[in-house]
């Protein structure tokens, strides 16, 4: 089992509150919290509806606070911290054992000679939320008592309760609480409990984990209604929280469904590759946090549409997450048919041959604001393509992919157009940010990158050549697919930074060539189609290995630059100031070992790199893996508990390589990196403040 903690994680308040679970629902909801019981986020809760699927998330029930009686005995089993720092209740202090069942939180609680277990798990598809309570072990009844405590507020928010009254009404089995006129009525339902109806304000609860963040760290709930029941050995009590008119009450089916939903979804991707079978368990926690971040996004005229969550708990579905995601979340765990309707739901939203970058929350126009997610769009494609053999979709996306291609050629927004003295696209203007380093600070562009950035070329490179390649499938004439990627790869030339053994940054910026040795240049040796020589692309992976790898993934960008800082802490400016400029990304380690399988040809090597991420499952947002790294030892986990693309490259390079699908290695292969032939940052080196 990949994550099981006794009382030495969860018996110490720092150990389990650091911790975090995900349940999720395909719909854009989530439940989420910390091993602990603690709240520590404004994004904890039992429920955080997606009242517009996949976004208008809303917190509906914050927790349950639970006590147990029995043989004379009164415990808490809820942990909360208050704004004052006070902890109060300690209900930490009864976990005796935390693990997950698939994606399922399951906690045992041990009382005198009580063992209670507990598991919460959101019913796929449904705004709903199963808390169950099952007595394993005592020598009669315990009374359990829950007090219900809602909110209703959009997600990124925090509330203040005064003088906020809400609606609470008893209905059959529980409550029923509508928390404004024209507000989503919400039910908090238990068959077999008896419902005390109440509407007391708990103020003041203090969320550390936001008040690191330099963020608003104060919230309070509404103690709505308390259940009460009693509970023999052996028998189980489901409280049912849910935003739907009829939810299911019946806990032991709601929990088969799951399980089943589970099993089908490790069924499937055993079934598409035989390689599964050997595949160690953290890869196969992997394959179940993979499906938490596909989600529907129906559409007016296409109800059946799909996209990808970002990340959990804050980010919504973007483009460019999307694309790099939808290989490792769909194609690597046997699920090819809902990566069609993403491609195609998709498609539906290219303008001016773009991709948007991101859906805003509100449901305002996407926003068109990204160099890349076009291009990983047609790397998707072939990805896709190249997994199912699908021609017929390829006739179908053909036209729009020559759009896209026109649209580069001739110039789109914000400056993205070929150069047509070297083949290469260029883009940005002043105040935009266009590749995946995209931080913005009011006007001010952390990394603008303005110019020809060398991934961006990897890319367009990369999609020629897939043109070139899908032309020829269909019988048309790639001549002219082929022409262009030939004059790319020519121009491409000019990223080689000779002196450095590695590529070059940003080609003909405002400044000149940039020369800061950062991870893109990855790209450029682990897509399907390099532009690099053998010899460079060894060079670029050594480059890498020496001074971007750590445990977890690729720094941003190389110690020793003045720009360089190796921890992500302090409020939001401070954080998104330090974004790119070292912090290490889990997704480039996938592209880093697949360029070194290509640089070196070994994959018993290329998979070790992989290794530390099996330990890291049980850090952090258990079972997952986080956004970002610190880039300085040791490697502290930090962003989101749970990113999409972080998932998906692990599992898409670790399935490619153990199968033997990985890219074509490099000629003339050597047994080990070497260092690059000068030092980045040479002269350069300054004292961090």
């Amino acid at each position: 089992m990949t994550v099981d903690f006794g009382r030495d994680i969860c018996g110490r308040l720092s150990t389990a509150e650091s911790r975090e679970w995900l349940c999720t629902n395909g719909l854009g909801a989530f439940a989420s919290g910390t091993v602990a019981g603690l709240l520590t986020r404004r994004y904890h809760g039992l429920l955080v509806a997606a009242l517009q699927p996949p976004l208008g998330r809303t917190l509906l029930v914050a927790k349950l606070d639970d006590t147990v009686e029995y043989d004379g005995l009164r415990r808490p089993l809820c942990t909360n911290r208050w704004a004052d720092g006070a902890v109060d209740p300690h209900g930490y202090r009864e976990i005796e054992r935390f693990r997950l069942d698939g994606t399922t939180p399951v906690w045992t609680l041990a009382c005198a000679d009580i063992l209670l277990e507990k598991r919460v798990w959101m019913e796929p598809g449904a705004n709903t939320t199963y808390v169950q309570y099952r007595l394993l072990r005592a020598r009669g009844p315990i009374k359990l008592e829950m007090k219900a405590l809602v909110n209703y507020r959009e997600y990124h928010a925090t509330t203040r309760g005064i003088g906020w009254q809400m609606r609470g009404e008893p209905v059959p089995e529980g409550l029923r609480v509508v928390a404004y006129e024209g507000a989503r009525p919400f039910v908090l339902l238990a068959e077999g409990a008896e419902v005390e109806p109440a509407h007391d304000w708990y103020y003041g609860f203090d969320l550390a984990a936001e008040r690191e963040r330099g963020l608003d760290s104060r919230e309070d709930h509404l103690h709505a209604g308390t259940f009460r029941a009693t509970l023999s050995p052996g028998a189980a009590l489901t409280i049912v929280v849910s935003a739907e008119t009829a939810p299911s009450l019946d806990g032991d089916a709601a929990w088969d469904r799951r399980r089943r939903y589970e099993d089908d979804l490790l069924a499937r991707w055993r079934k598409a590759h035989p390689v599964a079978k050997q595949a160690p368990g953290w890869i196969e926690q992997l394959v179940l946090a993979a499906d938490q971040f596909v989600v529907q996004r129906p559409l007016l005229d296409d109800p059946d549409g799909m996209s990808v969550i970002a990340g959990y708990h804050w980010f919504g579905d973007w483009g460019r997450d999307t694309m790099i995601s939808l290989p490792g979340l769909l194609l690597a765990t046997g699920r090819p048919e809902v990566a069609k309707r993403i491609l195609t739901t998709f498609a539906r939203f290219v303008d001016r041959g773009m991709l948007p970058n991101r859906f805003p929350d509100a449901g305002e126009a996407p926003e068109y604001n990204t160099v890349d997610a076009t291009l990983w769009y047609v790397e998707a494609i072939r990805a896709y393509h190249q997994a199912t053999g699908d021609d017929a979709l390829l006739t179908q996306l053909f036209p729009v992919l020559e759009e896209i291609v026109r649209w580069h050629r001739t110039g789109t927004r914000y400056g993205i157009a070929v150069d047509p003295a070297d083949g290469l696209l260029r883009s940005g203007e002043p105040g935009v940010q266009l590749t995946w380093m995209d931080a913005k600070i009011g006007d001010w562009v952390v990394t603008p990158r303005t110019g020809k950035a060398v991934e961006i070329n990897a890319l367009w490179y990369n999609a020629l050549c897939a043109m070139a390649f899908f032309a020829r499938r269909l019988r048309r004439p790639p001549d002219e697919w082929e022409s262009m990627a030939a004059h790319v790869k020519s121009g491409f030339t000019r990223f080689w930074n000779e002196r450095a053994g590695y590529c070059y940054d940003v080609l003909d910026g405002p400044d000149g060539n940039d020369d800061a040795l950062r991870p893109n240049q990855i790209l450029a040796v682990s897509l399907s189609e390099s532009p690099l020589s053998p010899e460079q692309q060894r060079e670029v992976v050594d480059a890498c290995a020496r001074y971007l790898l750590t445990s977890f993934g690729l720094r941003s960008l190389a110690p020793g630059y003045l720009r360089y800082q190796g921890r992500y802490v302090g409020g939001p400016r401070e954080r998104d100031a330090a974004y790119h400029q070292g912090p290490a990304w889990g997704w480039l380690l996938g592209p880093f070992v697949m360029a070194y399988l290509r640089a070196y040809g070994d994959p018993a090597t290329a998979l070790a790199f992989l290794e530390p991420m099996a330990h890291h499952l049980a850090d952090y947002g258990v079972g997952s893996i986080a956004e970002i790294f610190d880039g300085d030892p040791p490697f502290t986990p930090r962003g989101c508990i749970a990113q999409a693309w972080s998932v998906a490259e692990i599992l898409r390079a670790w399935m490619e390589i153990a199968g033997g699908d990985g890219p074509p290695a490099s000629s003339d292969r050597k047994t080990s990196p070497r260092a690059p032939r000068r030092a980045p940052a040479r002269g350069r080196r300054k004292a961090r403040a």
